[in-house]
C-alpha cells in the first residue's frame, strides 16, 4: 500500500511538473545547489552543508561578542576604558582555535579537490569543448571520423523548426540548438580550451567548472548518474555576449546514445530530433513506471 501511494504521488508530480521534470536548470528564488547528477556534485553538496556547522556558530559567536562589547564597554557603562594590553589565555584561544577549525575544513576540502582533479584512467568517452565568442564547439573523439559541431544559443524564431517550443524544458537564454549528448553512467573526459579569449565551462549539476584558456588544454571529467537535460553557462566574463553563451548536456541511455551518434555522423539535425522524440516524452513516464513496479 505504501509503495502504491508513492507511485500515485510520483505520477501526480509528473503531471504537474512534467514539462520540466527532466531538465535541471536554475529556478526562481533558488537558494541551494541544483540537484546533484554526479558523485562529485554530491560531495560538493555535502561539503557545503558540512562547512555550515562551522560558519553558523562562528557567525553567531562573533555577533554575540560584538553585542557584548557594544553594551558592556560603551562610554556610559564604562567611562574609564581598560588599558589591558596583553592576555595570554585570549592569545592562545584565538590562535589555536582557528588553526583547529581550518584543519577540519582543509582535510575534506583537499580530498574533494583531489577527486575533482583526478580523472579515471580509462574514460568511456572523450569530448573536446572549445569556447568561442560567443558559442561552444564540441568534438567527439570516436573512431576514425570524429564528430564535431557548434552549439549556439537557441533563438526564439528557431524553436518551432527544432521542436523546442516548450520553454519549461528549453528555457530562454539557456537552451541551445545542439546539445552535447553523453551516455548515463559512463565516465566522460572533457578537454576544454578556447579559440579567442578566456572562457569557463560550468555545469552546476555535475560539479564541473573549469577555465577555457587559448593555447592551453585543461582537463576535467564527469559521470552522470541519471538521465536528463542539464544546463550551464560560460562563467568567465568574455565580452559583450558573455551572458548568451549557454551549455546544454543531454544524458541518455547507452542504446539511445549509440543511435544518436550513428545518425549524427551524417545528419546532426535529424539525429537530434529523433533523440528528442525518444526522450522528451519518455522521461516523464519512465520514473512513474519504475515507482509503480516497486
Amino acid at each position: 500500500m505504501k509503495n502504491k501511494a508513492y507511485a500515485v504521488l510520483a505520477a501526480l508530480a509528473c503531471l504537474l511538473f512534467g514539462s520540466s521534470a527532466f531538465a535541471d536548470k536554475p529556478v526562481d528564488w533558488q537558494t541551494t545547489f541544483q540537484p546533484a547528477a554526479t558523485g562529485i556534485m554530491e560531495e560538493i553538496t555535502w561539503f557545503e552543508q558540512y562547512t555550515l556547522w562551522f560558519i553558523i556558530p562562528i557567525t553567531l559567536l562573533v555577533l554575540l561578542l560584538l553585542i557584548l562589547v557594544v553594551v558592556k564597554f560603551r562610554e556610559g557603562a564604562n567611562p574609564v576604558p581598560s588599558r589591558t594590553s596583553h592576555n595570554t589565555a585570549i592569545e592562545v584561544i584565538w590562535t589555536v582555535g582557528p588553526v583547529i577549525i581550518l584543519l577540519f575544513l582543509a582535510v575534506p576540502s583537499f580530498q574533494l579537490l583531489t577527486a575533482q582533479l583526478t580523472p579515471p584512467q580509462n574514460p568511456d568517452l572523450t569530448v573536446k569543448a572549445t569556447g568561442n565568442q560567443w558559442y561552444w564547439s564540441y568534438e567527439y573523439e570516436v573512431g576514425e571520423n570524429p564528430l564535431s559541431f557548434d552549439s549556439l544559443l537557441l533563438k526564439d524564431e528557431d524553436r518551432a523548426g527544432l521542436g523546442k517550443e516548450d520553454k519549461a524544458a528549453y528555457p530562454r537564454l539557456l537552451a541551445v540548438d545542439n546539445e552535447v549528448v553523453v551516455p548515463v553512467g559512463k565516465t566522460v573526459r572533457l578537454l576544454v580550451t578556447a579559440a579567442d579569449v578566456i572562457h569557463a565551462f560550468a555545469m552546476p549539476a555535475f560539479g564541473v567548472k573549469i577555465d577555457a584558456v587559448p593555447g592551453r588544454l585543461n582537463e576535467t571529467w564527469f559521470k552522470a548518474d541519471r538521465e536528463g537535460l542539464y544546463y550551464g553557462q560560460c562563467s568567465e566574463l568574455c565580452g559583450k555576449d558573455h551572458a548568451y553563451m549557454p551549455i546544454a548536456i543531454r544524458v541518455v541511455a547507452q542504446e539511445k546514445y549509440d543511435a544518436w551518434l550513428a545518425a549524427a555522423a551524417t545528419n546532426l539535425g535529424e539525429a537530434n530530433k529523433a533523440l528528442m522524440a525518444s526522450t522528451d516524452g519518455a522521461v516523464k513516464t519512465v520514473d512513474v513506471a519504475a515507482n509503480a513496479a516497486q
